[in-house]
């Protein structure tokens, strides 16, 4: 490698904080871009390019071109604004905004502000000339009618919206695409002499030739027919292409993975704790494929030493690496029923970042010391070497330590002693978090049990046992003290943040609970010990679980970001996500944070800096929200074919959600979820009341609730929007504020998304 060179400049802060990180990183560094930032602002007024070159002393082909990529990256970022005089500014915060566009089915969209704050409502006037996934910066410009910040558009960042997967139509002359993704309202019309070989109604993918302006809709040309609407396996095909989900490995990553094989190389083991004789086991569900974590805890004069073992993903996938790139890419593993798309390749997902019995595997450790009342007095990280002594099912587990299953017991007799101080562990531990508050809402996760052809034989609800529960305690538990961990070490990390609910969702939540006799405490800053406490208050009323509904949908959404803000739904003041990187980038990154210490090195040196974490914290949400929409649209269709044979039947339900234009309906028994327009509600003017979640009849009186119980027919799928369409038949008992209706089945608990 070339000497680098080093460089004086005029600015009178030489010293770049950053340069070890910019040496690590680039063979021929130049200014970080905190240096940058800090040159504008002490300047006081917009620079051109030159004018910054000038000042770092840049001069070489090399530099200049480093830098006008630089620039451009800080620019799609939203950390500068490049003028109309070609100069670099900072964007004011108090008035631009930078952020991700969220576009809605009805044209309008939202700007989802980088910094975490609400976001901007967009009038379908700013949408034209945008996408849903654009970045934009806007500025604020004035509030609505409904009290939102409006926003005006200022400028388009970065376009990401370059093919769309839809149904082909020709009417009327003119041939156009309908997007299958919901958030694009536009529909795509097709260049003369762009439709190819493709039918009318068939699934299709157009490219964009043409991105929307204020003047006209996107244009494009169909560029394949990935098939007919209703061929098995559509749905997940056309969820990929509409949410351009990566879900192929390049040519470069393939040849990057040829030296890997199934088994650890012995150098590899070298220099680490040697953990192959503590007897670590796996729990997991009976048809999971990968294990990324495997616990074993012992008992101590004053507690328990609990070890989490998580499979050392970032040994294999160095930063740069076509690995990390590629996991950078897609951020997340995507869940569909009985199909994933793996963040990782399968040699690293299923085999060498397996924690699979038997074979030596590599891990980073969380070990902490735990008192007799389940509080972490300290912890410590490490690398090591392990050995899984088992890999055992959340069913058999409960089944041994809750059942007493005798049998199963002597099966494992010699891991029993382990498994039963892990619950003694896990039950003090239980009360610890319910001392703290950390919520734990009754809420129903559900699950698509298929018959052949890929036909949705049933859909059944998901039990959660102490398994389970013990499972998710220790790996919150783990990846709190990761967190802390760096932050006591002052390093640039992603976390995993959720704050409390706004001034507007807390003022709704309290009139709602107000009109049901309730009352939250905590004043204007309720914790979540408040929201807890009202959840045990109101176990044995009806209406709880509509209760426990409003008060989730007051949340804000957990999103990734190195500010540290707390876990509000944990009651933790610092949470990370550590426990799964073979399946999360933000996982991956906390391991190469703590990989950086346990080297030695300091802070500055690290790959990544704070303004890198912000774009990889918005990068990484964004990821998220994908992945869970593209799920979402696909079972959503799966449902939506499940229902076509029931045209016509009758259903009871609960209203799961009230709206403007009605209310919408979760069948009992087969959790399938369909609208009641309010069309469909009698000779009445109905009211909304978006506070007390109803619609009120103006003269009749009647009014539909969350919460309530109904009796619906089927009269309406519509496998192209996804929807199902109910007709009321009748209303049953209202829910009573005190009592009076029957009492609902006890929803099951899942795993929130923390």
């Amino acid at each position: 490698m070339p000497p680098k060179s080093k460089k004086t400049a005029e600015f009178n802060s030489t010293k770049d904080p950053y340069a070890q990180r910019e040496a690590e990183k680039y063979e021929n560094p130049i200014p970080s871009r905190e240096l940058i930032l800090q040159l504008i602002e002490q300047k006081g007024k917009p620079l051109l390019r030159t004018e910054i070159a000038s000042a770092f002393q840049l001069e070489s082909e090399d530099d200049l071109e480093a830098l006008r990529r630089r620039l451009r990256a800080m620019e799609r970022d939203g950390q500068l604004l490049f003028n109309r005089g070609q100069q670099y500014c900072l964007v004011d915060n108090k008035n631009l905004i930078v952020g991700r566009v969220i576009g809605h089915a009805d044209g309008f969209g939202f700007v989802r502000p980088d910094d975490g704050s609400d976001d901007l409502f967009l009038s379908p006037r700013e949408m034209n000339p945008l996408l849903h996934n654009d970045r934009a910066l806007v500025r604020v410009a004035g509030i609505d009618k409904k009290g939102r910040r409006e926003g005006a558009l200022v400028e388009i960042l970065e376009r990401n919206t370059h093919q769309i997967v839809g149904r082909l139509y020709k009417e009327d002359g003119y041939t156009y695409v309908v997007p299958d993704n919901k958030n694009i309202a536009q529909t795509v019309l097709i260049q003369k002499g762009g439709i190819g070989k493709a039918k009318q109604g068939q699934i299709v993918i157009a490219e964009i030739t043409e991105q929307p302006t204020k003047l006209h809709q996107p244009i494009g040309r169909i560029i394949e027919v990935l098939g007919d609407h209703l061929a098995p396996g559509m749905e997940i095909e056309m969820a990929i292409r509409s949410y351009d989900l990566p879900n192929t490995w390049s040519d470069e990553l393939l040849e990057e993975i040829k030296p890997l094989t199934s088994e650890v190389p012995e150098e590899a083991k070298a220099n680490r704790v040697d953990l192959r004789d503590i007897p670590l086991v796996t729990i997991d569900g009976e048809d999971a494929r990968d294990f990324d974590d495997a616990v074993y805890c012992k008992k101590t004069p004053k507690g328990w030493k609990l070890l989490v073992a998580i499979a050392d993903v970032s040994h294999y996938v160095k930063v740069g690496t076509e690995l990390d790139k590629e996991a950078h890419k897609r951020s997340t593993s995507v869940y569909f029923p009985e199909q994933v798309i793996p963040m990782l390749p399968e040699i690293l997902s299923n085999g060498l970042c397996s924690l699979n019995p038997n074979v030596d595997r590599l891990c980073m450790v969380c070990e902490m010391l735990i008192d007799s009342e389940g509080k972490v007095l300290r912890s410590k990280f490490f690398e090591a070497v392990m050995r899984s002594a088992a890999r055992l099912t959340y069913t058999e587990v409960a089944k041994m330590l809750v059942d007493g299953d005798k049998p199963l017991a002597k099966k494992y007799a010699a891991l029993m002693p382990h498994l039963k101080e892990l619950y003694a562990l896990y039950k003090v531990m239980r009360i610890s978090r319910e001392q703290r508050g950390a919520m734990d809402f009754d809420t129903l996760e559900t699950r698509i049990i298929f018959a052949e052809n890929r036909k949705i034989e049933k859909i059944v609800p998901v039990v959660r046992n102490d398994a389970h529960k013990l499972i998710e305690e220790f790996m919150i538990t783990a990846n709190s003290a990761a967190a802390k961990f760096l932050n006591s070490k002052k390093m640039p990390k992603l976390l995993r943040i959720h704050e409390g609910p706004s001034a507007d969702k807390l003022l709704n939540l309290k009139t709602f609970l107000g009109e049901m006799g309730l009352k939250l405490g905590g004043g204007a800053t309720p914790t979540p010990l408040d929201y807890m406490h009202l959840v045990d208050s109101i176990q044995n009323r009806p209406d709880a679980h509509l209760i426990q509904t409003v008060l989730l949908r007051s949340m804000s959404q957990a999103v990734y970001s190195p500010e540290l803000k707390g876990h509000f739904g944990l009651a933790l003041e610092a949470y990370a996500h550590f426990t799964s990187p073979i399946r999360r980038y933000p996982d991956l990154l906390v391991h190469c944070a703590i990989r950086h210490i346990l080297q030695g090195k300091k802070p500055e040196s690290f790959v990544y800096g704070v303004p890198d974490m912000v774009v990889l914290g918005e990068h990484c949400s964004a990821n998220e929200r994908r992945a869970d929409d593209a799920t979402r649209d696909v079972t959503s269709w799966l449902k939506c074919e499940y229902m076509l044979d029931k045209i016509g039947d009758e259903f009871t339900g609960i209203i799961s959600a009230v709206t403007g234009f009605g209310f919408f309906v979760e069948l009992a028994e087969i959790y399938v979820e369909g609208l009641v327009h309010i069309s469909n509600l009698g000779q009445d003017y109905f009211h909304f009341d978006p506070t007390s979640h109803q619609l009120k009849g103006e003269r009749t009186n009647v009014n539909f609730r969350l919460g309530d119980s109904v009796k619906v027919k089927v009269v309406r799928v519509d496998l192209d929007e996804k929807k199902i369409d109910f007709e009321l038949v009748k209303k049953e008992a209202s829910v009573k504020k005190t009592g009076g209706a029957p009492v609902k089945k006890k929803r099951r608990k899942k795993v929130a998304k923390l």
